[in-house]
């Protein structure tokens, strides 16, 4: 008889395990494989994708971008040249309308091509010696926002709202003042996050910190964020935010690729306080961090010098998934469809679970 209640009980909490596994959602639990499979090959280095439907945008240097039909997997490929000058566009963003891309350098040119991809047309333009622009991003179909490295004491920032038809510049005095050494790097347009009405934008090189405001732009507060920071290449090089409080940043010291401490850190609170995870652990140089869609935050991708690495718990322990260290970019379709961009390639993910 004791055997047999021994039995019924070890029974019920097996069958109570395996239902509360079923409520949390199998997704939820671990990848078991992730397959890689190359849609796109060129002389590109790619570091700014979008989604848009069923379309996949792409732009990079010497002047490249395109579009890759992700059913039909026609591959639209385009360039542009302005006088002698091939630019190296490592921003790209989208609206309903149009896609805009933005290059790096001096001169800053941000170009919006129609979604047909029939008009090319030139709507920012800035000449300065000093000017990087690193990511950019749109909240709606009017309102957008583009960072950059200093010009002079604050990070250069222009926005828009009329869907990316005019831009302006938010001067300096409306901005915090950057420290010295402090800037930001065009890794794989992930700097800058637009959630709701707020505006995150990280740093990185002798100054790790997050730049949040409320209104659009209006005023900011900045936070400080225990990333590796002291040196010109090191410090966040890339950040998500599930919503508007659970944020994750990454980077590390791209002098030492394999080193993986102080280079993760999570915040609940919408950037205000940041705790590192993970540490000495999973992957070093972080290019690109992000969330996995309906994780409830937990679940992460992250892509760099050291491989494609994946989270189920917050960061706090990873599992390397591939080896691949040329990936630079990575972006979601669903949770269980991602691509990323790199050296001279797109790759489809797709995730088993």
């Amino acid at each position: 008889m004791r055997k047999k209640l021994f039995f019924f009980s070890l029974l019920t909490i097996v069958l109570s395990c395996k239902e509360q596994i079923l409520k949390q959602g199998s997704k939820q639990i671990t990848f078991t494989k992730i397959i890689s499979e190359e849609i796109y090959n060129d002389s590109i280095s790619i570091r700014a994708i979008v989604l848009d439907s069923n379309q996949l945008w792409f732009s990079g240097n010497n002047g490249k971008y395109g579009a890759i039909d992700l059913v039909t997997q026609k591959k639209f490929r385009g360039r542009i040249n302005k006088d002698s000058l091939h630019p190296e566009f490592r921003s790209i963003a989208k609206t309903k309308d149009a896609i805009f891309i933005l290059s790096v350098a001096n001169p800053a040119l941000l170009y919006k091509i129609s979604n047909d991809r029939k008009v090319v047309k030139l709507v920012y333009q800035e000449e300065n010696e000093k000017v990087f622009y690193d990511s950019m991003q749109f909240l709606d179909t009017n309102f957008g926002v583009a960072m950059g490295d200093p010009v002079s004491n604050c990070l250069n920032i222009i926005i828009t709202n009329d869907g990316g038809n005019t831009w302006q510049k938010i001067p300096c005095d409306k901005l915090p003042k950057v420290e010295e050494g402090e800037a930001a790097f065009a890794a794989s347009n992930t700097n800058v996050m637009l959630r709701n009405n707020k505006i995150i934008i990280v740093s990185g090189g002798k100054k790790s910190r997050c730049f949040v405001s409320e209104d659009k732009g209006n005023t900011w507060q900045v936070y400080n964020t225990p990333i590796v920071q002291g040196k010109t290449m090191t410090g966040i090089f890339t950040a998500d935010f599930y919503d508007e409080n659970i944020g994750f940043i990454a980077g590390g010291d791209y002098e030492k690729q394999e080193d993986n401490s102080n280079n993760k850190a999570i915040t609940k609170d919408g950037g205000k306080t940041w705790q590192l995870v993970g540490q000495s652990q999973g992957f070093g140089y972080a290019s690109c961090i992000q969330f996995v869609p309906n994780s409830k935050g937990k679940s992460l991708i992250c892509v760099g010098g050291t491989g494609v690495h994946y989270s189920n718990d917050s960061g706090n322990t990873w599992k390397k998934m591939l080896e691949d260290k040329d990936l630079y970019t990575i972006r979601f379709q669903n949770d269980s469809i991602a691509y990323a961009g790199g050296k001279n390639k797109i790759v489809k993910l797709t995730i088993e679970y």
